[in-house]
């Protein structure tokens, strides 16, 4: 047995299955938000929780959505929205330093 096999043995023992940090923050699956606008499309969490921050301390509404849960690594098909008719506010502030 690998030394991954034995801390996902751990960490199962311990009450939960392997998740990346932040996915707490992650709406799988969702339906309340199907019809908001994606700004933008990432494959990373951590990515992804870095631009929906960036909104936020512009006092901009947004979540991180994915239609499938991600691997245990934070990785997968993973869409920044933000509420219907926000698009171009959002693309602004994403283009600022």
């Amino acid at each position: 047995m690998g030394m991954r096999a034995r801390l996902a043995g751990i960490g199962r023992a311990l009450g939960g299955a392997p998740h990346a940090d932040g996915a707490a923050e992650l709406h799988v699956g969702d339906p309340r938000f199907d019809d908001w606008d994606v700004v933008r499309d990432f494959e990373d969490l951590d990515a992804a929780r870095s631009f929906r921050q960036h909104l936020g301390e512009r006092g901009l509404e947004s979540v991180l959505t994915a239609d499938w849960p991600l691997d245990e690594f934070g990785r997968g098909d993973i869409a920044l929205r933000v509420p219907t008719g926000s698009w171009s506010e959002a693309e602004r502030a994403l283009d600022e330093p």
